[in-house]
């Protein structure tokens, strides 16, 4: 029987993101905040190399860490072991993990990153390695490299940056291209409540990688048609859309035009919370969750009916589906004053649509991902 170490532990929060949506993995800009929903593990290491996880909502798993992906939940854990092996961060070794979690799957609410950062950390602490504050941004991009080439998800930066890096009273601006950030702080007047449309998505069913597809599509045509590189579609100006109509097939050109607007939403929605004018915040909001459906195309009949319905109920500043799309969750800015009439409301529009009350939740700010006790 193989021997252990002794246990380590550590939780990860889910994040919401405000605004910036399929941004990331094109350069560009994302507003994402840790949220009080979380993934917590304990973590033994083994002097084999026998990897097995317990979890009390999944059902138990166990490989060896050199074995393929097994397309279930134990690849992100043991995906995210070599990538930190790989990566000088970490001995190569099995381990036993225990894992239970607050956050529902599949509902766009960044399950596999605080799983991934959670094992990280308490994979790490069982190794004796201290992850300094700095170097949290880099152990993000191996959360991510784990993420994309073991477990399958071409994944962008986002998410585990979010639950890494992540500040605890405030949105985290940041700039994908560059890694610049900055807080912006949003008021205290108004409530977070996420509806999960009931639609369960898998990233690994292709979409996802059918829009990064279709977004290399885009950038190699832009860059043809305006003669000049380009690392990203972030760097397209909207002036340049209405040149690469005739250059781009009609998807291609779609995906483009959603890149280029949504970044330019991101900045305005952080502008305008600046200045407390929320109601334009909102709409900000709203223009999002519409080139979401209509030119990338990510949303369902289910998001876009919360979302509609939102405009006419009283309180509501904004609203947006959340995630990577294809089911999952949206979002809804409403004033506090409001939220519970709110919620009962939207739950009663959406019962008489579907035939089924949707589950929400009020997202309280939540911390970045850490060590703990318990």
């Amino acid at each position: 029987m193989a021997r252990k170490s002794g246990e380590t532990r550590a939780r990860a929060p889910g994040r919401v993101n405000w605004i910036g949506e399929h941004t990331d993995y094109n350069g560009g800009l994302v507003l994402p905040a840790p949220i009080d929903l979380d993934t917590r593990v304990r973590v033994a290491l083994r002097d084999d190399r026998r990897v097995t996880g317990r979890s009390r909502e999944r059902p138990d798993a166990a490989a060896e860490l050199d074995a393929p992906p097994a397309s279930d939940w134990l690849d992100y854990p043991r995906g995210m072991a070599r990538a930190l092996a790989a990566a000088g961060w970490l001995p190569e070794s099995g381990f036993e993990l225990h894992v239970e979690s607050d956050l529902p799957q599949g509902a766009g609410l960044s399950s596999s990153a605080a799983l991934l950062a959670a094992s990280a950390l308490a994979l790490l602490a069982a190794a004796g390695r201290h992850v300094a504050p700095e170097e949290r941004p880099e152990l993000a991009r191996l959360c991510q490299r784990a993420e994309s080439e073991f477990a399958g998800v071409p994944c962008g930066l986002m998410d585990h940056y979010a639950v890494l890096c992540g500040r605890r009273d405030s949105a985290l601006w940041l700039d994908c291209a560059t890694l610049e950030t900055r807080a912006v702080e949003l008021p205290d007047s108004h409530a977070i409540l996420i509806f999960d449309t009931g639609v369960e998505r898998s990233l690994r069913a292709g979409k996802y990688a059918e829009r990064r597809a279709e977004c290399a599509r885009a950038l190699a045509g832009a860059q043809a048609a305006l003669a000049r590189p380009l690392a990203s579609l972030s760097q397209l100006a909207a002036a340049e859309l209405p040149r690469l109509a005739g250059a781009l097939d009609p998807v291609a050109l779609r995906r483009a035009r959603h890149v280029v607007s949504e970044n330019r939403r991101v900045a305005e929605f952080a502008e305008a919370v600046a200045r407390g004018d929320l109601a334009a915040a909102g709409e900000c909001l709203f223009a999002s969750h519409e080139s979401l459906r209509d030119d990338y195309q990510v949303s369902c009949p289910e998001a876009d009916a919360l979302v509609a319905d939102s405009r006419a109920l009283l309180g509501c500043a904004g609203a947006r589906m959340t995630g990577a799309g294809f089911g999952g969750c949206t979002l809804h800015w409403v004033d506090a004053a409001h939220a519970d009439a709110f919620a009962q409301a939207l739950g009663g529009r959406f019962r008489a649509r579907f035939g089924r009350t949707p589950r929400h939740w009020r997202a309280m700010p939540g911390t970045p991902a850490e060590l703990s006790s318990a």
